[in-house]
């Protein structure tokens, strides 16, 4: 009897320490049960069904360089020895913040400071102070061209042959006004006409995230988005979105727009607002963040035309968790507004917030972002949004990583993988997914 009792406790004890192993193993893939301790920029407070077809504006090309044909949605280059495609259904989220001793005589947001967490005594349990590149740098990840410089022409044109190869046709640029940067970083309003250059060289698009800064308002909103299509309206570069009324508009990511109450963007994006932009040269498609489900509510009566979600982190939010994407979908149709999902290949921001490991989404050699994909699809979007391709504090960037080991570090990596796995995933899904659209066109 004693005997029996032993193997059964035994065998009691490997089935739970199996369902275990299991669990832990499906947290990469599954949402969460909730999410806390958000993302900088992210200063949490209180807790048309008509289909729309992209404008693409003259694509110049280098001559003799390759043929090219174009439909709506996407551009097809054919050289000598393959042809390919980019896709302007598909966005991703790019960032101008670095800075190198060697282009900005010193290093920015490289050396980004380790974030304590709001509660003393968690704080007091975790590392402190700041970043010491370049063998030390705000990453669990190590960039292939090592700790750049957003200003350094040969980065940025590498950065746009990397977006070119993940076949996403639109570079979605954070965005700061003139003279104003994020609170670890400086301006680069004045590198924009530098991007934009680039970008159409490589027959990309921008679009323009807008970021909570110090003081936005509607009326900073609407100053914002003057200067912007009055200095970048007419280049090339510039992208804009067919609306279901058949207007060819200019698409604005708003991040953190929950931060501005509803009343207050109305006030601008309604045709009876006192400030409105509707019907004017300075009208366009307007995208807010959805983070809590009540968001959603807020948005509709703001008068925003879509929502997006950003986050990379499944289960970081109602708006992330791709459980809420059908209902969110739903929503979205009825009320004829654009549901934009965001995807990512991962998330680990550790090296920044030490206190936030529970946030973590492992990649399993991307299989995550696979997974990620797949549930952006199932819900029939316009448009895919990608974070990042360089959000490296994050952990969120499919730009091409180098494995690294130092004294004091040993930084993640891609492997088994080559460095440009994750742009190649993104271009194998950005064609399945406009493969995908055909049919639902059908």
């Amino acid at each position: 009897m004693t005997r029996l009792r032993r193997k059964a406790l035994v065998a009691l004890f490997l089935f739970t320490l199996f369902i275990f192993g299991t669990m832990m193993g499906l947290r990469t893939l599954k949402p969460s049960d909730g999410f806390s301790d958000l993302a900088p920029g992210m200063d949490f407070i209180g807790e048309r069904s008509e289909r729309r077809r992209l404008d693409v504006k003259d694509v110049v090309v280098s001559p003799g360089q390759f043929h090219m044909s174009s439909s709506d949605t996407k551009v097809v280059f054919t050289r000598s020895d393959r042809e390919y495609s980019i896709f302007y259904d598909v966005h991703i989220f790019y960032y101008l913040w670095y800075g190198s001793p060697s282009v900005d005589n010193k290093y920015i947001h490289w050396d980004h400071v380790l974030v304590p967490h709001w509660d003393p005594k968690i704080a007091a349990s975790h590392a402190q102070g700041k970043h010491t590149p370049p063998e030390d740098i705000a990453s669990s990840f190590y960039p292939e061209l090592g700790p750049y410089s957003s200003r350094d022409p040969k980065v940025l044109e590498s950065h746009m042959a990397q977006i070119e190869a993940a076949a996403a046709g639109v570079l979605v640029l954070s965005w700061y006004p003139p003279g104003v940067g994020d609170d670890h970083g400086e301006p680069t309003e004045d590198l924009v006409p530098t991007v934009m250059d680039a970008a159409h060289r490589h027959s990309i698009k921008v679009a323009f995230h807008i970021q909570p800064y110090k003081g936005r308002t509607d009326q900073s909103m609407y100053d914002n988005i003057k200067y912007i299509i009055d200095k970048y309206g007419k280049h090339d570069a510039f992208y804009k979105f067919k609306s279901s009324t058949g207007r060819v508009l200019p698409l604005f990511y708003i991040y953190d727009s929950y931060l501005t109450p509803p009343e207050s963007w109305a006030e601008l994006l309604t045709t009876k607002g006192s400030r409105s932009i509707r019907g004017t040269p300075y009208d366009g498609i307007f995208v807010a963040l959805i983070v809590e489900e009540r968001h959603k509510y807020d948005i509709l009566a703001s008068g925003f035309d879509g929502m997006y979600t950003y986050f990379a982190s499944n289960g970081f939010s109602f708006g992330s968790s791709h459980q809420n994407w059908k209902a969110i979908k739903a929503f979205c149709d009825a009320n004829n507004l654009l549901f934009i999902p965001s995807v990512g290949p991962g998330y680990v921001d550790t090296a920044v917030r030490p206190w936030n490991n529970h946030n973590t989404r492992n990649r399993v050699n991307g299989r995550y972002y696979e997974t990620s994909l797949q549930a952006a699809l199932s819900v029939r979007p316009e448009i895919v949004t990608i974070t990042s391709f360089n959000q490296w504090h994050e952990g969120t960037q499919i730009e091409k990583a180098t494995p690294k080991k130092t004294v004091t570090r040993l930084y993640l990596d891609y492997q088994p993988n080559q460095p440009d796995h994750y742009l190649e995933l993104t271009r194998q899904w950005a064609e399945n997914f406009n493969k995908e659209k055909d049919k639902w066109l059908m």
